[in-house]
């Protein structure tokens, strides 16, 4: 065919085109290029250095069952402009042919802002359990700088994580600008973002946009707390808003608890291009040369069965490979704070201590307000720092309270906050330099408070010290819940002097080394992460904690809402949740929704009624009969609050023999409650089984009727109506397999 000649036709030369890069410039393109595919169970990102060197995404979605086919996905992907091979690259640099957003900006020793990353070599290593680590070097061609890009491969999960590795031989430090963990890039016929934002008692509020042309940014400049106004989670549905169980949606997490970035664009073509990684906000890092900058882990999931499932794909994950004893034991407590506040003595605690032994709970927790003698810790106004319990409250110290706990059978554990600092305070006083700050202006403070300054090495032994010493004179302690109320102000640290640019980074580093330490001497010991709610909550943190604490709003109406949202991302068996006297529903409906996770009491129980009592002591040893199901069972989704007068969620045994499930009413404006069956998921369709009414008030009667039986396709298929009503408002069944 004459191409030339015919080329007038825009039809027919769009047809020559196509035929001569398939059979003549396509064939030797693809002679030469190296297909690397990244695959889990379900699903596959393929990479493709091609002639050029340039490393590019060119397919990422479902597996292929013909691996070899992959090698064609370049002619779908392939532009017919001079962005060839950077508009979809693998890790985009700046300076050089690019001019799109860069996951990865430098000024070189000599000054020099440009970056060029050809592809060099890839190593694929097994690392045990079905595991596998590619690495992937990435070299620029005239200055001695390289990255290797990690992909940390879990297939029964299809979970991936994502990290680069940066360093260089220059003859000078190399300052990075920008320095993502990964760069993602997909194709679909649209976008939706599903985002979060909060504040203090309103964490996870979900909000779902259509992503259009340019930089949507999702970040956190608050150097603690990272996740108060914007967790780092998302979601990113494709061609459609992804359901519950169905459609096709990518979550996204990025495994760092400081600064994050991340950039979600819709490029010039319709396609989604994603970055995330630090934030870059005020944190140029100026690298030596032999020195290597590791980012945090990007997590990323892909699911073509709805959210549903890749939230269950994720919990498994998150159970097996990284929250701490992901599958083992939690310990149900009673908390002292709404009972006493601040206010509290020795003969006041030895009572509550009493009361968990009635209650029927594993541990006492004693919260804030037991430490200080200069600067008493009355308020939380001062004291903060001062980690010597005050003479005054507990004569006998924490060992006293240890060994009344040991009597009463139930363990005993302690509240910290070793990273702050309250002004009026001894360690203020000794130690001004410790303490975040600008010396040349005023001090502001969040919750009375100030950052300690954990890049300084003598801090991070001061807070490693502060955990140690209470375990080594208490060495009956078994529970720590750890709190960070703070955001920082005026970031400076007098330890780093010059070099405030890597302040944040640095922060973090210590942070994560004092974590390592505390693990190292104490593995086993139950961490609660607390943070004034979820303010904290993320992947590498929870490599440290056993759970976290979602939300100081424990108004159970409002948790319900709350835990929904954050069960997307996290297990019940990482959510500590509590029974207290917030909101105006019935001790039963508080204590129902608090088993959803790892259940916990903070009330005067006292003040409780016989009747409410008996409710909760019960209700203890019968959340302690299927709490298995709900730590480490797959959780459904049944009946989204957003959208009807019921809330359902049930948590299913890995065989389907058993389950447990949860239905509250969440509005009943009208009368409204469970007028049509809750179909329920994950059952054996051929299996025959009953339901039985658990965790019912003292005196009353289930309307459920326990004899009759139900095949799992009928229930699944037609569903069954836990009769939710006004007189009914939480209503939990227990599942079983006949």
């Amino acid at each position: 065919m004459n191409c030339r000649r015919k080329g007038k036709y825009k039809v027919r030369q769009a047809v020559c085109w196509a035929i001569w890069m398939f059979f003549g410039a396509g064939a030797n393109l693809h002679a030469q290029d190296i297909i690397i595919p990244i695959e889990t169970r379900n699903n596959a990102l393929v990479l493709e250095a091609g002639k050029g060197k340039d490393l590019s995404v060119i397919y990422f979605g479902r597996k292929l069952a013909n691996g070899q086919e992959y090698k064609l996905a370049p002619s779908v992907y392939k532009q017919t402009t001079d962005y060839t091979g950077l508009l979809n690259a693998a890790y985009t640099p700046s300076g050089s042919r690019n001019l799109l957003e860069p996951a990865i900006s430098v000024v070189h020793a000599d000054g020099n802002r440009s970056l060029d990353l050809q592809y060099v070599k890839h190593e694929h290593k097994q690392l045990g359990d079905s595991i596998s680590l590619f690495s992937i070097t990435l070299k620029d061609p005239v200055y001695d700088f390289e990255v290797v890009l990690h992909y940390k491969v879990y297939p029964r999960q299809d979970v991936i994580e994502q990290w680069s590795a940066i360093s260089h031989r220059e003859k000078g430090n190399v300052v990075l600008e920008k320095f993502a963990s990964a760069n993602l890039y997909l194709k679909a016929q649209g976008f939706w973002l599903n985002q979060y934002h909060g504040d203090w008692a309103r964490e996870m509020q979900p909000e779902e946009s259509k992503i259009t042309h340019g930089i949507k940014t999702l970040d956190s400049k608050l150097g603690t707390r990272a996740n108060l106004f914007q967790p780092s989670v998302f979601m990113i549905s494709l061609d459609k808003p992804a359901a519950e169980d169905e459609g096709t949606v990518l979550y996204g997490a990025l495994e760092y608890s400081g600064n994050f970035r991340t950039d979600i664009e819709v490029d010039y073509q319709d396609n989604l291009r994603l970055i995330s990684g630090i934030n870059n906000y005020a944190s140029p890092y100026a690298l030596k040369p032999g020195e290597e900058f590791a980012t945090p882990a990007f997590l990323y999931i892909l699911s073509d069965k709805g959210k549903g499932y890749a939230s269950r794909q994720l919990h498994d994950w998150a159970r097996n490979y990284r929250i701490l004893d992901g599958k083992g034991n939690r310990l149900s407590l009673l908390n002292n704070w709404e009972a006493t506040y601040f206010d509290f003595n020795e003969n006041k605690l030895k009572g509550l201590l009493r009361d968990a032994k009635k209650l029927g709970v594993d541990l006492f927790l004693l919260d804030d307000g037991w430490f200080a003698n200069k600067y008493p810790r009355n308020s939380d106004k001062a004291g903060l720092g001062d980690w010597q319990e005050n003479k005054s409250k507990l004569p006998n110290g924490i060992a006293s309270l240890v060994k009344e706990a040991e009597k009463n059978e139930v363990k005993f554990g302690i509240w910290v906050e070793p990273e702050m600092v309250n002004p009026k305070s001894e360690l203020y006083e000794k130690h001004p330099d410790w303490v975040i700050r600008q010396p040349a202006r005023n001090e502001h403070y969040f919750r009375n408070q100030l950052v300690l300054d954990l890049s300084n090495p003598a801090v991070q032994d001061f807070v490693y010290s502060t955990v140690d010493d209470l375990f080594t004179r208490n060495p009956g302690l078994a529970y720590i819940k750890w709190d960070c109320n703070a955001v920082i102000f005026n970031a400076h640290s007098a330890y780093l002097g010059g070099n405030q640019s890597h302040f944040y980074i640095e922060y973090m580093r210590g942070l994560y080394n004092v974590l390592k330490r505390i693990r190292t001497k104490y593995p086993d010991v139950p961490m609660m992460l607390c943070s004034g709610g979820g303010g904290r909550v993320d992947y590498e943190a929870l490599k440290y904690f056993t759970e976290y604490w979602p939300s100081d709003n424990t108004d159970p109406l409002e948790r319900i809402f709350i835990q929904w949202e954050y069960s997307y991302f996290y297990p019940a068996i990482a959510t500590a949740n509590h029974v207290t006297d917030w909101g105006k529903q019935p001790i039963k409906f508080r204590t129902d929704v608090a088993m959803m996770g790892k259940l916990g009491f903070d009330i005067v129980v006292s003040e409780l009624g016989e009747k409410d009592l008996a409710y909760c002591r019960q209700a203890i040893g019968e959340y302690n009969s299927f709490r298995h199901l709900v730590w480490r069972g797959d959780q459904y989704r049944l009946a989204d609050p957003r959208k009807g007068a019921v809330a359902s969620v049930s948590y299913v045994a890995k065989d389907r023999s058993e389950g447990v499930i949860f239905n509250y009413l969440v509005s009943n404006r009208y009368g409204e409650g469970s007028a049509n069956p809750i179909r329920l998921k994950g059952l054996d369709p051929a299996a025959l089984y009953r339901l039985k009414e658990i965790s019912l008030y003292p005196g009353t009667k289930s309307a459920i009727d326990e004899s009759r039986q139900y095949s799992g396709e009928f229930l699944m298929q037609v569903g069954f109506n836990p009769e939710i009503s006004g007189a009914r408002t939480s209503v939990v069944l227990k599942l079983e397999k006949r």
